[in-house]
């Protein structure tokens, strides 16, 4: 192993495990970090022809982020870097943004989701993403870290277009508590406040009691009698588009 190979071996093993750092596993995390406007340190690829074709034609802007600071290595030393087999030969490094949390849960203006204790990190990336999509305030995780390869992976990067963070459930401040619940009422989202704080547990044993305790509302999607329970991102994506399209079908705007 040359010199050069023991750094870039170093410095990747060290950002798996730094908290401030997020590891991009393929093109779709860093392509959309970039245009999020995250900002790679470094960058490998072990075929910068096939890396390029695939930019130039889903990303093409994130071209000179990516090409600035990539390094060729072989595909065994590539392998060697990555946790897990990728499609795209990719493989990047760069800060977390320092979003300021308490700030966007004290403005009140739009929907958080709250995750409790999720067992799969590809479910949180999901739910990461459904989030993004539907322009939410934030999304907060207890018990998985939201940032981990392999839900920035499922999110396809999208924590970079949302504050995302690793806390306990905010229970203080002054939003409404609405947990998303199989055993809540009939889901009508005209009563629903656009500063609620909407809240799914996880995929085996659901909400516990003491959250059931201090929600203010628990709504539950209609679903076929005999079907248990939906997938978390699933379910959150039934709520919040079923409340975006009936308020504008409503008042003419979205909700939010």
């Amino acid at each position: 192993m040359t010199s050069h190979d023991a750094e870039l071996t170093r410095r990747f093993y060290a950002a798996y495990r730094n908290p401030g750092v997020a590891v991009l596993e393929g093109f779709h995390p860093a392509r959309h970090a970039l245009r999020f406007g995250a900002r790679l340190d470094v960058a490998v690829t072990y075929d910068k022809r096939k890396l390029f074709m695939l930019a130039e034609r889903l990303a093409p802007e994130s071209i000179p982020g990516i090409e600035g600071v990539l390094q060729v290595v072989s595909r065994e030393r590539f392998t060697r870097l990555s946790q897990r087999s990728l499609s795209s030969p990719l493989l990047s490094i760069c800060a977390r943004p320092d979003d300021d949390i308490d700030a966007v849960l004290s403005a009140r203006a739009r929907p958080v989701v709250h995750l409790d204790r999720p067992r799969n990190p590809g479910n949180v990336g999901a739910v990461v993403r459904v989030a993004a999509a539907a322009d939410l305030g934030a999304v907060t995780v207890t018990g998985q870290d939201p940032w981990s390869p392999v839900a920035i992976r499922s999110a396809t990067g999208l924590q970079f277009a949302l504050p995302v963070a690793l806390m306990e459930l905010p229970t203080s401040t002054g939003r409404p508590i609405v947990a998303v619940d199989t055993d809540g009422e009939p889901l009508d989202t005209r009563t629903l406040s656009p500063d609620s704080i909407l809240v799914v547990g996880g995929e085996r044993h659901g909400l516990p009691a003491w959250i059931r305790d201090a929600a203010h509302r628990s709504v539950g999607v209609p679903m076929k009698p005999g079907v248990s329970s939906l997938n978390l991102a699933t379910a959150l994506a039934a709520v919040l588009y079923s409340w975006r399209i009936s308020t504008f079908e409503r008042d003419g705007r979205f909700p939010w």
